[in-house]
């Protein structure tokens, strides 16, 4: 048997340039290609709303370790000869296990992700109380203090460095690399090829084997399990899955090209570690090009979207004098949310379709019934907090006392002045729960202006009340390390049918100067930010999926005769 990058006793010291060399290396060059393109798009298309909550970073640089190792088997068939020495274990025993180690640190963000989302799809935002800002003397202390990546990565950064270790250990351990010191009775003899021979396996190489076994059929079952029961709009359980399931076959298959003799013809054209290539590429396409389709298919959503805003606005415009259609947007509306078609029109036709993807189909959703929006955008979307700061940006301006809706700058006496205060303390912890880069789990995504003129009103008070926090990169909120898992310091919870209620009178408040600036239009913009993101993004995923449970009911009910003939019976 010949030793990782099919190195035989009668192997030339020269490049394996045939027929397979040349394919190999052609193929190495396309599909690297291939994949640095996909990287660019999806690092030019960060700000996408299915993006930024992956963690873009995590995730390819993962993909570019892994992507070093699969060059580096790709090539190994054409350059395994005149390759260094221990140019295959040092390989092995770090751009891969490092890869993974990574690989499944941005994957079980997905399960974070899901489980954080479930708050809102509740009845109300139940919220965490803050976190204590005393600073913790234990390890174990500080470590429960951290957020969710951030233990990740320590956890993560603990196994890699055990590994690195591990590698450095056998290898300064083992003569197979150098006769002149070690274990004696490890060292190699032979040829030059016989010994390379010899060096591609032995016991040297059992911590990387052991490593990918722990990832692939350890973890990568628990997060299956876990995953299970997640139906996402974003293709991310689709590419969790597949992960999971495409390392599954690879350090087996791996061992048993190395050491299995029927094998040998094999690994003439396909050496040992092509197996684990394999499982490499398939994690590729669904980490990278995945999310390219899915971007590419959310852009295709949303100018059909904006399209069909469009052509009925300008359909509007024209029956404006006449009688008003019978299908509008609450009729339609109220079909779709509670599967009840009308008789003067179904919910599929154009017309009915063209004033559903519309802002009043979408308000009168928001006013009427959020939750079925809400626990979808929660569950499916993993955009929850977008609903949730719309409810509780309209409960709070219902609640507004006159003196502030009017806009009145003069003298309050100490009830209005009380009420303000109160006012403005719930409007904190809006801010701090959606808005603060800083206090929010799942900030908003607003424009910069928009967050500087929130952050003029508001943060200077939220530290004041919630202390200084860490500093967020405010393009990329999402892909940095200090992703927060602690919810927000808030004493507010807004129901899923737009109340507000305070569910902790006895917290601390905020009894420092109100700013001038603090009136009832504050959170205008961003609300209107927001409407806007939901409208062209989460409403028509929304209505799409409304319309297809209706559709799955219709076809389960035309063969139905009870159903049938009651409908017969109404129609008469």
């Amino acid at each position: 048997m010949g030793s990782e990058f099919g190195v035989q006793a009668d192997s030339r010291k020269e490049p394996v340039l045939g027929g397979v060399g040349i394919f190999w290396a052609c193929w190495t060059c396309i599909w690297t290609t291939l994949l640095v393109a996909g990287m660019a798009y999806l690092v030019s298309r960060r700000q996408t709303s299915i993006l930024r909550i992956r963690g873009l970073g995590l995730s390819l640089s993962s993909i570019a370790l892994l992507h070093l190792y699969w060059i580096s088997v790709q090539l190994g068939y054409v350059l395994g000869p005149v390759a260094p020495a221990n140019a295959e274990y040092w390989i092995m025993g770090i751009y891969l296990p490092f890869g993974i180690a990574l690989f499944h640190a941005s994957n079980s963000r997905f399960l974070h992700i899901a489980k954080a989302q479930k708050k809102y799809s509740q009845h109300g935002n139940h919220i965490d109380r803050p976190a204590s800002s005393r600073p913790k003397d234990g390890v174990v202390d500080r470590f429960r203090g951290l957020d969710y990546t951030s233990k990740i990565l320590v956890v993560v950064g603990l196994g890699m460095q055990f590994q690195l270790f591990l590698t450095v250990f056998m290898y300064l351990i083992s003569r197979k690399w150098h006769s002149s010191w070690g274990i004696p009775g490890t060292e190699v003899t032979g040829t030059e090829m016989e010994q390379k021979m010899e060096m591609g396996r032995g016991w040297e190489w059992w911590p990387s084997v052991l490593w990918q076994f722990f990832w692939a059929w350890i973890i990568a079952p628990f997060i299956l399990w876990q995953a299970r029961g997640i139906r996402d709009t974003q293709g991310w359980s689709v590419q969790t899955i597949a992960c999971a399931i495409a390392n599954l076959h690879a350090a087996p298959m791996w061992l048993v090209a190395l050491y299995v003799p029927a094998m040998e013809s094999v690994n003439k054209y396909w050496i040992p570690p092509q197996w684990i290539a394999v499982s490499i590429m398939m994690m590729e396409i669904f980490t990278v090009f995945l999310p390219c389709w899915e971007v590419m298919r959310h852009q295709t959503l949303r100018q059909e979207t904006l399209d069909s805003i469009a052509q009925w606005e300008s359909n509007n415009k024209v029956s404006r004098s006449g009688a008003r259609p019978p299908n509008s947007a609450p009729t339609v509306v109220e079909s779709i949310m509670s599967g009840w078609k009308s008789t003067n029109g179904s919910v599929k036709t154009n017309n009915s379709g063209e004033s559903i993807l519309t802002m009043s189909a979408l308000e009168y959703v928001l006013e009427r019934n959020p939750t079925p929006l809400q626990e979808f955008s929660a569950l499916r979307d993993f955009s929850g907090e977008n609903i949730a700061f719309l409810t509780c940006v309209a409960e709070w301006k219902n609640s507004l006392p006159r003196v502030v809706r009017e806009g009145a700058k003069g003298a309050r006496d100490q009830n209005t002045r009380e009420l303000v205060r109160e006012r403005f303390n719930r409007a904190l912890r809006i801010y701090a729960e959606f808005v603060s880069t800083r206090d929010a789990e799942f900030p908003i995504n607003i424009s910069s202006q928009d967050l500087k003129k929130l952050e003029g009103v508001f943060e200077g008070s939220a530290r004041t009340l919630y202390g200084e926090k860490r500093d967020v990169d405010v393009i990329t909120p999402f892909d940095t390390p200090e992703f927060p898992i602690k919810c927000p310091p808030t004493a507010t919870s807004c129901s899923s049918h737009g109340s507000e209620k305070s569910i902790g009178e006895d917290r601390v408040q905020f009894w420092g100067a109100v700013p001038e600036t603090f009136d009832e239009a504050v959170f205008d913009d961003a609300e209107k930010s927001i409407k806007y993101l939901v409208l062209t993004n989460t409403w028509p995923k929304f209505v799409r999926e409304r319309r297809s449970s209706m559709d799955s009911l219709d076809a389960a009910e035309a063969g139905n005769p009870v159903v049938q003939t009651a409908r017969e019976r109404r129609a008469k």
